[in-house]
């Protein structure tokens, strides 16, 4: 089986088209594979990590209004159209696989007119323009969460899969809390345990409101994790510094620094609660993880998804939105109070998230092009 898949920008896109890749591995092992991605994109380190091969086409990241930009996004996309046919001739797939995203455009234009059946797959519970515009003629739309089949005009080649993720309730299940620990060098903690991450770019405003939290409130009960992201990692270092030279005091018993960690599945199981963005691989992991989360969605995101995904959990029970608008010190210490001691995990609605055999699910969408 010949398979091409088209992701570009961030893990949110490129992670679910690797997975989806490495499912098909593994049913069919002789299968080929090619990725479709941009030049300058996280997909050429991710892809490559996964051991695929990538080739490049031009795109254009289409704004919502009339710019002169625009007009520069549109020509560049409309030549990504071209580059993705030459691709397309040369490797000859049986299926082409999008996981949404601007660099959709291009590559399932270029499917639709080489008549190449394609298949997309929506992580986010609010589908993406890319997804919409595709998703009539697509052989099927795989999402992950079920709030995304209404909102979509066709229903018929909708399935709702979940979305694959890097570890499985199995694994969390059979995990000891107490060899994490160690593993993760926090075993002398005996504390309520808070998760901070914001993906692997961290989020500058979130950890900075961190900071500002522990330069006001030093609780003795609660222990932060905070991922920064390597980008952000010695600027966070720094401000801490700066807040312990403030206050005259440490903030060691209070709160560990990582740039990133590798081993998530060993953090969800020994955290409390979380504070993250609302992505969809993170809502997934979340649910699988059966944890507790303040969800601080990205203001920025596209169709503002994230505030989307975030309500899932939300509904569910087990989550609890702080828009970065109203993210202060103040806010963010009463609502991990809250969280920590006043709400119960009740996971009524995780259905909603939660899929059993996604990845059967997702290959019964694609084995019938082998």
């Amino acid at each position: 089986m010949k398979v091409v898949l088209a992701c570009a920008g961030t893990g949110g896109h490129i992670n679910p088209a690797i997975a989806i890749a490495n499912i098909i591995k593994e049913k069919i092992p002789d299968s080929q594979f090619l990725f479709i991605g941009t030049e300058i994109g996280l997909e050429n380190k991710l892809v490559a990590q996964a051991g695929f091969d990538i080739k490049h086409i031009r795109t254009g990241k289409i704004e919502r209004s009339l710019t002169l930009n625009n007009f520069k996004q549109l020509y560049m996309a409309y030549r990504g159209i071209s580059d993705a046919k030459k691709i397309l001739k040369e490797f000859k797939p049986d299926i082409v696989v999008g996981t949404g995203g601007y660099i959709c455009v291009p590559v399932m234009s270029a499917s639709k007119k080489l008549k190449i059946p394609y298949v997309l797959h929506e992580s986010n519970s609010y589908p993406g323009v890319s997804v919409k515009l595709f998703a009539n003629k697509a052989k099927y739309v795989m999402v992950g969460f079920k709030d995304a089949v209404n909102r979509l005009k066709r229903k018929d080649n909708v399935v709702f899969t979940g979305t694959p993720a890097k570890f499985n309730k199995e694994k969390i299940d059979s995990l000891d809390i107490t060899k994490c620990k160690k593993e993760l060098n926090i075993d002398n903690i005996n504390k309520k345990i808070v998760l901070v991450t914001c993906g692997s770019q961290g989020a500058k405003r979130i950890n900075e409101t961190l900071l500002e939290t522990l330069r006001k409130y030093q609780d003795n009960d609660i222990y932060y994790i905070l991922v920064t992201g390597d980008k952000n990692y010695a600027e966070i270092k720094a401000l801490k510094e700066q807040i312990e030279n403030d206050i005259g005091k440490s903030l060691d018993p209070y709160l560990k620094l990582e740039k990133f960690i590798f081993d998530m599945e060993k953090m969800y199981k020994v955290a409390d609660l979380c504070v993250t963005r609302a992505g969809a691989m993170t809502i997934n992991e979340l649910a699988i993880a059966d944890k507790k989360a303040i969800l601080i969605p990205l203001p920025s995101a596209a169709e503002n998804h994230q505030y989307y995904n975030a309500k899932v959990l939300e509904k569910a029970g087990i989550g609890k939105i702080l828009e970065q608008k109203d993210l202060t010190c103040d806010s963010l210490y009463e609502t991990v109070k809250d969280m920590l001691y006043n709400r119960t995990d009740t996971k009524e609605n995780l259905s909603e998230v939660l899929v059993n055999d996604v990845d059967t699910k997702i290959y019964d969408c694609i084995k019938i092009y082998n």
